[in-house]
């Protein structure tokens, strides 16, 4: 029973962060809940295959991550939902004052590929450090800094 207690403790230091970070991917409250739920479900049933090798939070982020997708693909929806961008977009926020404008950037989102789309809603919508969403990903920082950044040039392109 060790291992449950353990395991408790583990939910309550890093329910928020999880779920956050599935907000992030899926802009639905309710949606957030039930896959960061299962996902510590997930994550309870294989603890023991955790070596460590990462932080925990990365670990059930990734979970999460996973089964965010596939639930999505469970669902016939090819892609994740279209998060609504809201101010933190460095240069782009201006630009969602205007409604028209911000149409257009919700498409360029829509349309930008992976990982760029993933990263930039992580970023803004997450509110993750690069140094979070590079682990997330299993790269670096610095990876992190420059799709997010390309991402930001893919959308300033389209706009002009």
């Amino acid at each position: 029973m060790k291992r449950l207690a353990d395991f408790d403790q583990i939910y309550s230091e890093h329910y928020f962060y999880v779920y956050k970070y599935v907000l992030s991917l899926c802009r639905s409250e309710a949606a957030a809940e039930d896959v960061t739920s299962e996902a510590f479900l997930k994550a309870l049933h294989s603890i023991d295959g955790f070596k460590g090798d990462c932080e925990i939070k990365v670990w059930l982020c990734r979970i999460a991550r996973n089964t965010y997708f596939k639930t999505l693909r469970n669902s016939g929806k090819a892609e994740p939902l279209t998060p609504l961008l809201r101010d933190g977009g460095a240069d782009i926020e201006g630009s969602l004052a205007n409604k028209s404008e911000a149409l257009m950037i919700h498409r360029l989102l829509h349309d930008l590929s992976e990982p760029y789309k993933e990263v930039f809603s992580l970023r803004l919508f997450g509110e993750l450090s690069f140094s979070d969403i590079g682990k997330i990903f299993a790269k670096t920082e610095s990876w992190a800094r420059v799709t997010f950044h390309r991402a930001k040039m893919k959308i300033r392109e389209g706009l002009q």
